[in-house]
């Protein structure tokens, strides 16, 4: 018997079998096509807004999205720079083959993952806890617990203009059936959502005259806190064009064999990404959108065409793309799709990715409604992490809504009511000042070192950092600059010359003037904190808490005062019934949601205000 089968070999699926192996515990990991391993089916890049904060809070844990990107990335960009450093989100260029390669590899080294390529047909429980998953064959697998992670292809169906049929991630794949039904009768309830994917084309056939280049950062960042350098992978660069008003015109000629507005599409699409065919729809009064042409690998000829989601009937896709300018005479290698799939509503697992019907199994990924490579593999980290600590009787891992991103997504599963595709964005957290993408070992490297993830030199690393940066900013709080030693500098800035001395640190509030500037006009500084500060790390670190001081405190306060509700809990077995004061919707929401502690009880959609004092009154709180 496993002590864990992880099944689907994802970003979730990866990351959690992972988790259990690095765990000291046994992992059975099933997959359906060991060569797609990691695979990425849509676009072919790690990070962006939010994705990437997440992608680095993997890191800290000890995941291995990190490292996966940095070894395989082709392009490296540090987006939102001109904006504060909340907003700053790395993201990358993957050579999407060799991404794939790199996590095989890490799987098939790891000595406690076995590996099994078959297909999952069904769950088996007794007395409402997961005993075993069969397979195709019949033949049933014991565990001591599961990890599902089946991506889009539960049910999954692939669209075509008006042509459909069965498919799993791609038009290749065959997808699983049997699954949906047997957790169904476990007492599970499901939907059906939608996404999209892009046509490939021909990178030789772009004019590169008539596109925008979009090249990487001369000075990458890399994704993970271990990466020594990345400076060698800006290997291609990005492009940008844009739609015409001649391209909606075509478009809109095979609206009438679009299987989203002919009513086959039954699933939700994604409200934040839509299909370019959707957008010409939602938006007529717009004449372009933008269009990012990106390389699938520094090798191949293969290029996403980033903005162009779409099912519409081949015929139209090509037409559409050769008016858009820099792809007159641009060759389609596989044209763009719709696909269809069940999700299990998220309200029906806890904040540990335990399900709540069945003990013992947990969901990780787009079972749970979310998209996103990064948004997987935060799930199934954290699914991971759980089903060891609670095969070893250890406190479950929470992270909080001020301590991660990933504490965000999983809270927002099973508060919010997920009728669409979820995607992380950075105004979904309410703490992002403190959730940022450079201090994600900061925060969340000795919880991942507590879980056996982290090694003690990794620990170190981060702690010595930490000890630095607190060091700078204290002695920059009491080194006094008299005028002579300043004045150059803010002249030069353009502020008024001084007349007495003030603190170094109230220099480097100024806007417009760097810690390193300081550095460089003042001796008594360099000669105090030059050797630490020349750590890129603790510099960057000392400069955002003194430029950011008041509002990251207030922050703190903040997240404090709301925390402090997610440290009452609620009883599993609590009778909402009984409470006759609460409102109709407040009850029914209490009860299918289930909150774990009051703060989650507030955050829920039609829990009043109202509702939460009453429920507080009869916990005694």
């Amino acid at each position: 018997m496993y002590d864990v089968i992880v099944v689907g070999a994802g970003h979730a699926g990866c990351e959690a079998a992972l988790a259990v192996a690095r765990s000291g515990l046994q992992c059975l990991l099933i997959t359906s096509d060991l060569s797609a391993v990691a695979r990425m089916s849509c676009n072919p890049a790690i990070g962006g807004v939010a994705k990437g904060q997440m992608t680095r809070e993997i890191d800290a844990l000890g995941g291995e999205m990190a490292k996966a990107i940095d070894a395989t990335g082709i392009q490296f960009r540090l987006l939102n720079r001109s904006k504060g450093a909340a907003m700053h989100s790395p993201r990358a260029q993957a050579d999407k083959t060799l991404y794939s390669l790199y996590m095989r590899s890490v799987i098939e080294h790891e000595p406690k993952i076995d590996i099994l390529q078959d297909t999952v047909i069904g769950v088996s429980a007794s007395c409402r806890k997961f005993s075993a998953v069969t397979v195709r064959s019949g033949r049933a697998i014991k565990a001591r617990a599961a990890i599902l992670a089946c991506g889009t292809f539960l049910n999954g169906l692939i669209h075509i203009g008006m042509d459909h049929f069965p498919g799993g991630r791609s038009t290749a794949e065959p997808p699983v059936e049997g699954l949906t039904e047997s957790l169904a009768s476990l007492g599970f309830t499901f939907g059906r959502l939608k996404t999209g994917t892009p046509p490939r084309i021909d990178s030789r056939s772009v004019n590169y005259e008539l596109v925008t280049e979009q090249p990487g950062d001369d000075d990458p960042v890399a994704f993970s806190f271990s990466s020594k350098n990345v400076a060698h992978r800006n290997l291609v660069s990005c492009y940008l064009t844009k739609t015409t008003e001649q391209t909606h015109e075509i478009l809109r000629t095979g609206f009438d064999r679009s299987p989203l507005f002919t009513g086959k599409v039954q699933g939700v699409g994604p409200r934040y990404c839509p299909s370019v065919e959707d957008k010409i729809f939602r938006f007529p009064e717009k004449p372009s959108h933008h269009i990012f042409l990106e390389p699938e690998g520094a090798d191949t000829i293969e290029m996403y065409v980033n903005g162009f989601s779409t099912s519409l009937p081949e015929d139209i896709q090509i037409a559409g793309l050769r008016s858009i300018p820099g792809l007159e005479e641009v060759k389609m290698i596989r044209p763009g799709y719709a696909i269809e799939y069940d999700y299990f509503h998220p309200w029906q697992i806890r904040s540990t990715m335990e399900t709540r019907p069945v003990e013992n199994l947990y969901f990780a990924g787009q079972i749970n409604g979310t998209s996103g490579y990064e948004e997987a593999a935060g799930q199934g980290l954290m699914a991971g992490i759980n089903a060891v600590r609670k095969i070893r009787g250890e406190e479950p891992l929470v992270l909080g809504r001020d301590q991660a991103y990933i504490g965000v997504l999983i809270d927002d599963l099973i508060t919010k009511e997920t009728n669409e595709p979820y995607r992380m964005f950075t105004s979904s957290a309410e703490h992002r000042l403190i959730l940022r993408h450079d201090n994600a070992d900061l925060r969340l490297s000795r919880i991942g070192y507590e879980c056996g993830l982290v090694s003690s030199d990794a620990l170190e690393r981060t702690s010595t950092i930490k000890a630095l940066s607190d060091h700078c900013v204290n002695r920059l709080k009491s080194i006094k600059l008299k005028p002579e030693e300043i004045n150059q500098l803010l002249a030069n800035k353009g502020f008024q010359e001084l007349n007495s001395p003030v603190s170094a640190l109230s220099i480097v509030k100024r806007p417009g003037i760097d810690l390193a500037d300081l550095l460089g006009h003042s001796p008594s500084v360099m000669a105090e904190i030059g050797a630490s500060c020349s750590n890129n790390r603790v510099a960057e670190q000392v400069q955002i808490e003194i430029k950011y001081e008041g509002y990251i405190k207030r922050e703190q306060l903040v997240a404090e005062r709301i925390a402090r509700l997610d440290t009452l809990h609620i009883p599993e077995s609590f009778d909402y019934k009984s409470l006759n004061s609460l409102s109709n919707e407040g009850r029914e929401k209490l009860i299918k949601h289930r909150p774990s502690t009051i703060g989650q009880a507030s955050r829920i959609l039609g829990v009043s205000p109202s509702d939460v004092s009453i429920l507080m009154i009869r916990l005694g709180r």
